[in-house]
């Protein structure tokens, strides 16, 4: 484990290109973490696909797509599908695994699906014996959010909310006492907000296509009011809408679903940007857990049997990272180094096996 930290902390110096600036260098007093389930790096980086945008039944309304999405210029293709990520995370952050400049991030963990993949980029490190399944069973890591929880600055401050009800489990939310507002969870408290108490009520009438998946509009209004509300220093943000569309076969709202998800991280960053407390000392980090097929069969499945389930991409904006847009160097990242480069940003060494050893005896 221990080797393991000194190399992933490496990449995390790669990463942001901050390797010169000490620990009290660092603006980053608060971290939005985002993810996307199963959100292809092809769409991130060259939008709608031309092999799925076409009369194969995927497409309610006939032409639709082609005219929201499709245009024979890739880059126009992906501006289009994510404004946001293309006009500001581009203008003024970084994005990195576009593979057809030989930058690539990819999965450390071999099982390419979703626990594995968000205890990977929370954990910091794969742990391909104990988390090889979607089983609602309580993660045994300690996860970036219960590291920084237990610190008494961060105490009561960070929180999370997905639209996946296994995140209860995979934060270890009895353990770590990290807030987890997921699947269909309702806010509670005698001091509800008016956003919250309305999100309450249309999450209990309008129910989604699945049952342990809510619809991300929820997760985004139980968030946003947190963020306005409660201020949280971390803030974790897990979307699930993408994926499940994908495993569906339906590719209209697949990709629709990943332009409202770029929306709803434009509204996080624009309330960023015009709050005391967060602007210019806020950094947002965005991936994904998994990568998934590319061809007509598939590109809605992931796993180990996909070759292509590994992919991923990586976003980061903020007062410490460089405006260098899309990153065209060659080079390897992987989602684990994503907990060191946050403890990084907010001036800290991410704990060893020895402070993890220490955290277990103390909650068990």
């Amino acid at each position: 484990m221990f080797k393991k930290s000194i190399v992933y902390a490496v990449f995390a110096l790669v990463l942001f290109q901050t390797a010169r600036l000490k620990a009290q260098d660092y603006k980053t007093e608060n971290i939005i973490l985002v993810t996307l389930d199963g959100l292809r790096w092809q769409e991130v980086f060259k939008g709608a696909d031309s092999l799925l945008v076409d009369d194969t039944g995927m497409i309610k309304k006939s032409g639709s797509l082609l005219e929201d999405f499709w245009n024979e210029d890739p880059l126009v293709r992906r501006e289009m599908l994510l404004p946001f990520l293309w006009n500001t995370i581009a203008e003024d952050g970084q994005i990195y695994g576009n593979r057809i400049y030989g930058n690539k991030v990819d999965n450390s963990n071999k099982m390419w699906f979703s626990y594995p993949g968000y205890n990977e980029v929370l954990s910091g490190f794969a742990d391909d014996v104990r988390i090889n399944s979607n089983d609602k069973i309580n993660n045994p890591n300690v996860t970036l959010l219960e590291y920084l929880n237990r610190k008494p600055e961060y105490k009561g401050k960070v929180m999370a909310f997905a639209s996946w009800d296994v995140f209860s489990y995979i934060v270890n939310e009895e353990r770590s006492g990290v807030p987890v507002n997921a699947g269909f969870d309702i806010a509670k408290g005698d001091d509800l907000s008016p956003e919250e108490l309305l999100t309450n009520k249309m999450q209990a009438e309008i129910r989604g296509p699945w049952d342990g998946v809510r619809l991300d509009v929820f997760t985004q209004n139980y968030a946003m009011a947190a963020l306005k509300n409660k201020k949280p220093r971390v803030l974790y943000i897990a979307y699930g809408e993408t994926d499940d569309w994908a495993h569906g076969n339906q590719y209209d709202q697949y990709i629709w679903s990943a332009r409202q998800t770029d929306a709803y991280i434009r509204e996080i960053w624009d309330f960023v940007q015009s709050d005391a407390q967060y602007k210019d000392k806020t950094t947002m980090i965005i991936t994904t857990d998994h990568g998934r097929g590319i061809s007509k069969t598939s590109w809605r499945s992931h796993g180990s049997s996909v070759p292509e389930g590994g992919e991923i991409w990586m976003a980061a904006i903020g007062p410490d990272t460089p405006a260098t847009g899309e990153m065209k160097s060659e080079g390897h990242w992987q989602s684990a180094m994503i907990a060191r480069t946050i403890f990084q940003l907010l001036g800290m060494e991410y704990p060893d096996a020895k402070a993890e050893k220490l955290i277990k005896e103390m909650v068990e």
